[in-house]
């Protein structure tokens, strides 16, 4: 059993001992800390919370012990049902709700879940915040309502079309062009609420030819729900067969996004905030940002159009944070995320599409075609445990010895910059294990390089 507290949220499997895994009374537990801090924050007011979760089994048991036990505190919770992780930091800002509880694992097996916890802008809390819930949920320093001031428990479940309603109404989404290019697209729900969120956008948007792959939102992941080419083989064949424009792919909350050609061959999530900030940038020109572990070819559309690439610590949050620093037009994750903020300061795998096929309706070329136009980069990603005799800093310490005389930053981990491309080793937010990214112009290269730093662990 795993229990993992980070900027990424609370994430456990559920089951097990209290402490070990994601149980009731850890769910108890943390809803409470994260309430406690909210009343903390709001003083003299009636506090409000919105509530949201993907499809995971084990989903309504773990909403139903939140919404009560913040309901336990005094505070109303608005609960929305089954939605997007971007709808849920939506709902927030629309409601004018004073805070938010993602209900999702996002990513990880169907046996994890976990609670990803909003502030009143509908954003991630960043780390001070979240230490400061950890530290209340540490201490037990809660105190609940008396039955006169319990919360109220309002429930609906459609507001993932309120959130589409705003993603049509921006001026850079093109509902005209995109219902004229007459697109055939394959979608895969990996069973939870992209299954119907993501559809139910494409028919807004006017796409009519629209086949469904693993988007009744069971929650039993019909595959592994990371949204990596291993994974898309049934996708990738379904395009083919079906000959679709593009097969379009979200993780179980619907933040991340990865499209897949027509031929079958994956796009590239690496590519997927690349594609969506050339269209935005020749619309409206700008800086953009990205975590450490994204693509350098985020830097060659950015100067492109004239502006500059900044870098910041994996994580939402650090995004939002440096975007706001600089005023970014656009930013995000190499992981497929879209942070666009004319719509809202979150990873939006919604919005992503809408803009994705106003470009591509706008361009006029196959899949394929449009990917020529952006460098040909080579990325390994790979993850490892290592062993509990040996430290952080051992590790990283050995690395930094072995590529001594490279310029590296210490913002997330350690990032090794290299005339070629670069390195990254950090410690995941969302698992427990150190990530290793490697990015360079040549396959063989990156390739090699893979190999040697594997064999530094070995």
């Amino acid at each position: 059993m795993t229990l993992i507290s980070s900027i990424s949220g609370i994430r456990g499997t559920i089951g097990g001992s209290p402490g070990e895994g994601l149980t009731p009374l850890d769910l108890v537990k943390f809803s409470a800390a994260y309430g406690m801090w909210l009343i903390r924050r709001h003083t003299e007011k009636k506090i409000k919370v919105v509530i949201g979760r993907d499809a995971r089994v084990s989903g309504e048991m773990v909403c139903g012990i939140v919404c009560n036990t913040l309901n336990a505190l005094g505070i109303d919770t608005l609960e929305v049902g089954m939605a997007p992780t971007p709808t849920v930091e939506v709902a927030v800002i629309r409601e004018q709700a004073d805070g938010g509880i993602i209900i999702t694992a996002s990513h990880n097996p169907a046996h994890w879940n976990a609670l990803k916890l909003l502030n009143e802008k509908g954003e991630f809390l960043d780390a001070r915040e979240g230490d400061e819930v950890m530290r209340t949920a540490e201490a037990e320093e809660f105190m609940f309502a008396p039955v006169e001031d319990l919360g109220i428990r309002i429930v609906r479940s459609d507001f993932h079309r309120e959130h589409i309603e705003e993603i049509l109404s921006l001026p850079l989404v093109r509902k005209e062009e995109i219902a004229a290019a007459g697109f055939r697209v394959v979608v895969d729900g990996v069973n939870s609420v992209g299954g119907f969120a993501i559809p139910e956008l494409l028919r807004a948007l006017g796409v009519q030819d629209i086949i469904e792959l693993n988007c009744e939102p069971t929650g039993l992941f019909a595959h592994d729900p990371e949204p990596l080419p291993r994974n898309l083989q049934t996708l990738a064949e379904a395009v083919r067969e079906q000959q679709a424009d593009l097969g379009i792919v979200v993780d179980p909350d619907v933040d991340r996004l990865a499209f897949v050609c027509e031929n079958g061959e994956m796009f590239g999530e690496e590519m997927t905030l690349v594609a969506v900030a050339d269209y935005v940038l020749a619309h409206q020109p700008g800086d953009t940002v990205s975590n450490l572990s994204s693509t350098d070819a985020l830097s060659v559309i950015t100067e492109k159009h004239g502006g500059k690439r900044h870098l910041a610590a994996v994580g939402e949050v650090n995004v939002v944070h440096k975007m706001k620093e600089v005023n970014a037009v656009i930013g995000g994750e190499g992981n497929g995320g879209v942070i666009y903020p004319p719509l809202h300061y979150g990873r939006d795998a919604l919005v992503g599409t809408a803009l994705f096929l106003t470009f591509l309706a706008e361009q006029k070329v196959t899949l394929c075609e449009l990917r020529k136009n952006y460098p040909e980069l080579f990325m390994t990603k790979d993850k490892i445990s290592v062993p509990e005799n040996i430290s952080e800093k051992q590790m990283f310490d050995r690395i930094r010895e072995h590529f001594a005389g490279y310029p590296t930053n210490n913002i997330d981990g350690l990032y090794i910059d290299m005339p070629d491309g670069w390195i990254h080793f950090r410690r995941s937010n969302t698992e427990p294990v150190f990530r290793i990214y490697i990015e360079t112009s040549d396959k063989e290269r990156s390739i090699q390089l893979r190999e040697e730093v594997l064999q530094l662990f070995e």
